[in-house]
């Protein structure tokens, strides 16, 4: 059967980064995580002690560059990985790990501007919260946007309170909404995370969160599924609750749906986590991501479904 989708080059019912990627840049364009050791105001009691309950140690960042070397030889590293198989890819420089807004200015432009003088980089992707933007911060990055590809990566995960508080998020809705309309306010790209299956939460309630997303004016999402890892507050509170886990099955039904109710113009960054084998808990499924993806696509493609069809 013939894809109809407008954003697709191949077999896929949904705006892939892959896709967005190839017609923005016309080559191949891989990014490379970096560690800058940031902090975050959830753990040093800006607005919270200890971090998101899922939260590793290494702030999200396990396959970030390691934080002992300096940022221009972590992005070495990633790029002679990459070029191996991508001789002609180009670069986005992925400030990953934990919230990389949170310093002042001056701190900022040493970590960021080697990079945008850098000949094989083409952007800049920073992940960040919505409250650790300050109005200097959003000058100097209106600055940054005019002189390369800018990508604000924004963490929301839910947009229910109940959840928020339980996973110790320290961020309200309110100052996510007023952060996205800040930014696209100029004119800079905005991704937003999503976590699934977090602690009691149904289907109806991830697909809430899609919705409402899709009423604001972002540019891409990152999907993730919720994860359990070692030595994390996660993992004591699954050890004592022993909440439900997504099945795959369920997770791809879930994810199949979401993609429905998502504008077909917005970007699908990412559709699964990819956790550290060797501290991942639960869901096991989860290292076998690939299969996932392929289930995702045998869906969408068997039952003729698309990215935004139900809008």
């Amino acid at each position: 059967m013939k894809n109809d989708f407008p954003y697709s080059d191949d077999n896929k019912h949904y705006h892939s980064l892959t896709y967005f990627y190839k017609h923005k840049f016309n080559c191949k364009v891989c990014k490379i995580c970096l560690n800058a050791n940031f902090s975050c105001p959830n753990l040093d009691g800006k607005v919270g002690y200890g971090g998101c309950i899922y939260c590793s140690k290494e702030g999200s960042g396990e396959f970030a560059g390691n934080v002992n070397d300096s940022l221009s030889l972590q992005f070495l590293k990633g790029k002679e990985m990459m070029i191996r198989k991508w001789p002609n890819a180009k670069f986005i420089a992925y400030f990953q790990a934990r919230t990389n807004t949170y310093a002042p200015v001056n701190i900022l432009k040493s970590y960021y501007e080697p990079f945008i003088n850098n000949k094989d980089v083409i952007g800049i992707s920073l992940a960040t919260r919505s409250d650790s933007i300050t109005d200097e911060c959003l000058n100097y990055l209106e600055d940054i946007n005019k002189r390369t590809f800018l990508t604000v990566e924004l963490g929301l995960q839910t947009i229910h309170e109940k959840t928020n508080k339980l996973i110790n998020r320290c961020e309200t809705l309110e100052s996510f909404e007023t952060m996205v309309k800040k930014l696209r306010q100029r004119n800079i790209n905005v991704v937003v995370h999503i976590i699934n299956g977090l602690p009691h939460e149904t289907k109806e309630m991830m697909i809430e969160t899609v919705k409402y997303l899709n009423k604001l004016d972002i540019n891409g999402i990152k999907i993730h599924m919720l994860y359990i890892l070692k030595d994390t507050p996660l993992e004591k509170y699954y050890e004592k609750t022993n909440f439900k886990v997504v099945s795959k099955e369920e997770y791809v039904d879930i994810v199949v749906t979401q993609l429905r109710y998502l504008r077909k113009e917005i970007v699908i960054h990412r559709l699964t986590g990819d956790p550290d084998p060797l501290d991942l808990i639960e869901p096991k499924w989860l290292t076998k991501k690939f299969t996932i993806l392929n289930e995702i696509d045998k869906i969408m493609s068997k039952e003729n479904i698309y990215q935004g069809d139900r809008l």
